[in-house]
C-alpha cells in the first residue's frame, strides 16, 4: 500500500487440486532441465494448481492478482489493457482478486463491478477497510471502530456490484481500539451473510493469535519476498500454527525483483508513488540493484526470469514454515500476469535457495517512509 506522511501511521499445508481445466503439467524447470523456449509466460488454457485459503477458507488459485496498480499509483492507467490482464489472469486459473476500499479512492472496486458481474461464480474477491483517505493526498488514517466496519462493508458491496464478500480483511489496526472489539465487528458481519471470510493485513504473531480466537481468520496479508522478510520472525509461525494461510503482497518488491529498475538510466514514470519509497531512491536503489545479480543468475540457469525466481522463492520459502500461500503480485499487462502463474512450475534448488538467503539482510531502506504503517513497528 502508498506510504503516508501521516497517520496511525498448516493447516498443516494446504490441500493442493487442480483448476478446472487442468492441462497436463510439465517436469519441475532445474538446472538440468530446461524449457524450449524459456518459461516466459504460461500458455493459454493452461490452468494453475489450487488450495485452501485457511482450513475453513476458500479454495483458489495458487497465485491470486493484485488490482490496486489498475486505478492509481504507478503512473497513468489503461482500463482496456486491465481488463485485458484480468481475462488473462481467469484464463491461466486466478480465481483470487485482492482491491482495497482506498485503491483510487473506491475507484478499483467500482472498476472490478462489471468483470464480477459476468464471473461472479469463478471469482474470489477479496477488498478490505480500515485505512482512511483524504483530499489531502498524503493523509492516511486508520479506524476499526464497530460503526466505522459496518459503514465500510455497505460501501464496499454497493461498490462491488454484490451481495457478499468473498474475504474481508482488516487493511490495517487502529491502536486506538481493542483488537476483539474490531475482530467482533466483523464476525458480525459473516453473521449477517455479508462476508464469507475474515482476514487481517499487517498484524503481528500476538495480534493474529487475539484475533483468531474471536473468530477463525482465513489469511493473513503482508508483504513477503526477497527483500522483506520481518513477517518471517513472528506472523509466519503464527499463521502456520493456526492454519491460516499467508497472502503476501508485493512478493516481487514492488516490482524491484522483476529487475526493472535496475538498469543505466531507469526511471520511474510521473505519478509513480515508489518514487517516495526509501528503497527506490538515491544510493539505496543503486545498493538493491547489485542485490539481484544471484537472482539473474538463478533465472538464466532456469531459462526463467528474476520476477519468476522471486516468485518461486516465496512459494518455496512458505512450504519451509509449512503454511499455504497465495502471493498477489499485482500487474496492469496480460503478458506479465502469464510470466507470473508461471512461476508456480518453477522448482527452486537447495543451491539456488542458499545463494538467495542472504539478500533480505542486505537491502537498503526501509519498505515505507513511516513504519509505524507495519507489523513490524509493533513487533
Amino acid at each position: 500500500m502508498p506510504p503516508a506522511s501521516r497517520g496511525t501511521r498448516p493447516l498443516s499445508r494446504g490441500t493442493r487440486e487442480r483448476g478446472a481445466s487442468p492441462r497436463p503439467r510439465p517436469p519441475p524447470i532445474t538446472q538440468t532441465t530446461r524449457t524450449e523456449p524459456p518459461m516466459s509466460e504460461q500458455q493459454s488454457g493452461q490452468q494453475i494448481e489450487r488450495i485452501r485459503l485457511g482450513a475453513e477458507g476458500p479454495l483458489v488459485g495458487v497465485q491470486g492478482l493484485g488490482c490496486m496498480g489498475m486505478s492509481e499509483f504507478y503512473g497513468a492507467t489503461d482500463d482496456t489493457a486491465a481488463r485485458e490482464t484480468l481475462a488473462a489472469a481467469l484464463d491461466a486459473g486466478v480465481t483470487l482478486f485482492d482491491t482495497a476500499d482506498i485503491y483510487g479512492r473506491g475507484a478499483n472496486e467500482e472498476f472490478l463491478a462489471p468483470f464480477l458481474a459476468d464471473h461472479r461464480d469463478e471469482v474470489v474477491i477479496a477488498t478490505k477497510f480500515g485505512v482512511e483517505r483524504t483530499d489531502d493526498p498524503a493523509y492516511r488514517g486508520v479506524r476499526n471502530d464497530p460503526g466505522y466496519v459496518r459503514e465500510a462493508v455497505e460501501r464496499s458491496l454497493r461498490r462491488l456490484g454484490i451481495e457478499v464478500i468473498d474475504l474481508y480483511y482488516m487493511h490495517r489496526r487502529d491502536p486506538a481500539v481493542p483488537l476483539a472489539e474490531s475482530v467482533g465487528a466483523m464476525a458480525e458481519l459473516v453473521e449477517r451473510g455479508l462476508v464469507r471470510h475474515l482476514g487481517l493485513s499487517e498484524v503481528t504473531g500476538a495480534e493474529l493469535r487475539e484475533a483468531h480466537a474471536v473468530h477463525p481468520i482465513a489469511a493473513l496479508q503482508s508483504e513477503w519476498s526477497l527483500f522483506s522478510r520481518d513477517v518471517e520472525r513472528t506472523a509466519v509461525p503464527a499463521a502456520a500454527e493456526l492454519g491460516i494461510a499467508m497472502v503476501p503482497y508485493s512478493p516481487l518488491g514492488r516490482g524491484f525483483l522483476t529487475g526493472a529498475f535496475s538498469g543505466p538510466g531507469a526511471t520511474l514514470s510521473a505519478g509513480d508513488y515508489r518514487s517516495h519509497l526509501p528503497r527506490f531512491t538515491g544510493g539505496n536503489a543503486r545498493a538493491n540493484a547489485e542485490l539481484l545479480a544471484p537472482v539473474r543468475r538463478i533465472a538464466e540457469a532456469h531459462g526463467a526470469t528474476t520476477g519468476q525466481v522471486a516468485l518461486a522463492w516465496v512459494q518455496q520459502r512458505s512450504e519451509a514454515h509449512g503454511l499455504p500461500v497465495v502471493p498477489i503480485p499485482g500487474t496492469r499487462k496480460a503478458s506479465r500476469l502469464r510470466e507470473n502463474t508461471a512461476a508456480t512450475r518453477l522448482r527452486l534448488t537447495a543451491a539456488d535457495l542458499a545463494a538467495l538467503e542472504p539478500i533480505a539482510g542486505r537491502v537498503a531502506g526501509d519498505r515505507y517512509p513511516d513504519m509505524t504503517f507495519t507489523s513490524a513497528a509493533r513487533e
